[in-house]
């Protein structure tokens, strides 16, 4: 459930996961739908692209309140890397098992960005790596016939029944969520917003 009293803080994005972490965390949002070009730019670096788009969707989402409705606004963004290549959403379960095999028995790179904008912006980067064991293929058919990998980047959800393809995790276990809590936390001090604080 949203809270509904007055926000610290507003959220720029639809993702269920960052709710579920802001909840967790204790901290109390809206959610602000915004609309950004997230096509990433020809000889952008996988983490200039994340780091970029978080700000875009923070700095949108601000320029859309009234004055009087303004409070800081929250953007994140999480893209999965291999050899380079950045893996979104699958447009559908086939192409969602194409990823689960290139990530089958290897490590990736999750980066996942977190701005906060009030007036000025500020970014934050969490960089994890995750590794995946050997998937078969009848493990993908079966994963990839869930809706699960649909609507995530790698098309997987660590967080869900992906857990049993990972062995090993080096870095943010909430990064690689979507919203990485501990530099979302420092964002929101920086701006006066103690999470250990809020009521």
């Amino acid at each position: 459930m949203i809270p509904t009293s007055t926000p610290l803080i507003y959220l720029a994005s639809q993702s269920p996961r960052r709710r579920e972490l802001l909840l967790q965390i204790g901290v109390r949002f809206r959610l602000l739908k915004v609309d950004v070009d997230e096509s990433r730019g020809r000889y952008e670096s996988a983490q200039d692209y994340v780091l970029r788009l978080a700000e875009e969707k923070s700095v949108t989402g601000w320029r859309s309140l009234p004055a009087g409705d303004r409070a800081p606004v929250l953007g994140a963004d999480t893209v999965v890397v291999i050899e380079g290549d950045i893996l979104g959403k699958p447009a559908d379960s086939n192409e969602a098992s194409d990823m689960l095999a290139k990530l089958s028995g290897r490590t990736h790179e999750v980066l996942s960005s977190v701005c906060v904008t009030s007036g000025v912006s500020s970014t934050r980067l969490s960089r994890s790596l995750v590794s995946f064991r050997p998937i078969s293929d009848a493990e993908r058919a079966a994963y990839c016939a869930t809706p699960e990998p649909l609507d995530k980047a790698g098309a997987y959800a660590i967080q869900g029944r992906a857990a049993v393809f990972v062995s090993a995790l080096e870095g943010s276990y909430s990064g690689v969520m979507g919203l990485p809590l501990y530099e979302t936390a420092a964002l929101l001090s920086e701006i006066g917003i103690d999470v250990l604080e809020t009521r």
